[in-house]
C-alpha cells in the first residue's frame, strides 16, 4: 500500500473532501511570483514541454550554485506556512522528481519552516528528505527545534540514480505517540523507514520547500513532476 492510498486521497475514505486541506501543483504552469525564490548564481526555472507537466530547475556553473524555493503567499509575499503538524489528524507530502546528478548535488524535498535556504542542514522545525553532497544515499529528516529524530539513511537502503524519477512520500497515521504513532516513509510506494514522534516539529506552521545545490563546478539541474499537500482538518 502506498502512502498515497494511506492518505485516502482526500475523501475517498467517505470523508467529504472538506474535511482536508489540499495542495497540489502538476506543474502545467509556473509562475514566480507563487514562490519565494534564493539563488545562488544565476539559475532558471521554467515549464519543459514534457508530458504531464515539468517544472525544471537548472542551477549555474559554480561548485555550491542553487536554487531554494518555498511556497509564497501572493497577497503577502511571504512565505506561505499554510501546514502544521497536530496529533490525531493525518498528513501527507509526496513529489515526484529526479536529479540529473546524484552524487555531485545536495538537495532537499518536504515541509519546512520559512528559511532562504531550505537545504541547510541547521534548518530547525520541518520533515523533509534529504540527499547530501558526495553520495547518493537517502536521508529522513523529522526535526523540532533543532533536533532531528529521523537524520539516517532509511532502513532499506537507497541507492538513488542519477536522472531518475523518484515518487517521494511520507506520511503521519493520525495515531498519538501512546498508541504507536510514526512518521512513515515512502519511495516509489515502498515503506523505507519510521519515525517516531519524539521530535516532530508541533510547534511551528510549516511550507513547501524545496532546493538543489551543485557539489561541483557544474550546473546540476532537477525536475518535478508534481508536488501534494494533505492534512485532515
Amino acid at each position: 500500500m502506498t502512502a498515497s492510498s494511506l492518505a485516502f486521497l482526500a475523501g475517498r475514505d467517505g470523508l467529504p473532501k472538506t474535511d482536508w486541506h489540499e495542495w497540489f501543483n502538476d506543474f502545467d504552469f509556473y509562475l514566480a511570483t507563487d514562490w519565494v525564490i534564493t539563488e545562488q548564481g544565476s539559475g532558471t526555472r521554467a515549464i519543459s514541454q514534457a508530458k504531464g507537466g515539468v517544472l525544471l530547475i537548472t542551477n549555474a556553473a559554480a561548485d555550491n550554485d542553487s536554487n531554494n524555493l518555498q511556497l509564497r503567499d501572493v497577497a503577502s509575499g511571504q512565505v506561505a506556512e499554510h501546514f502544521k503538524w497536530v496529533s490525531a489528524k493525518r498528513m501527507y507530502f509526496g513529489a515526484r522528481f529526479k536529479v540529473s546528478d546524484m552524487t555531485q548535488s545536495d538537495w532537499v524535498f518536504g515541509l519546512q519552516i520559512t528559511g532562504t535556504e531550505p537545504i541547510d542542514a541547521t534548518l530547525t522545525d520541518g520533515i523533509w528528505f534529504r540527499k547530501d553532497d558526495g553520495d547518493n544515499d537517502l536521508d529522513c529528516i523529522v526535526c523540532k527545534d533543532s533536533v532531528n529524530t529521523g537524520s539516517l539513511e532509511p532502513s532499506t537502503k537507497i541507492a538513488l540514480a542519477d536522472d531518475t524519477y523518484y515518487v517521494m512520500e511520507w506520511y503521519y497515521d493520525g495515531k498519538t505517540a501512546a498508541n504507536g504513532g510514526m512518521i512513515q516513509f515512502f519511495v516509489d510506494g515502498v515503506n523505507v523507514g519510521n519515525v517516531d514522534l519524539d521530535n516532530v516539529p508541533d510547534n511551528e506552521e510549516l511550507t513547501v520547500s524545496f532546493a538543489l545545490q551543485n557539489g561541483a563546478g557544474a550546473a546540476k539541474s532537477m525536475s518535478i513532476d508534481w508536488i501534494r499537500v494533505l492534512q485532515e482538518r
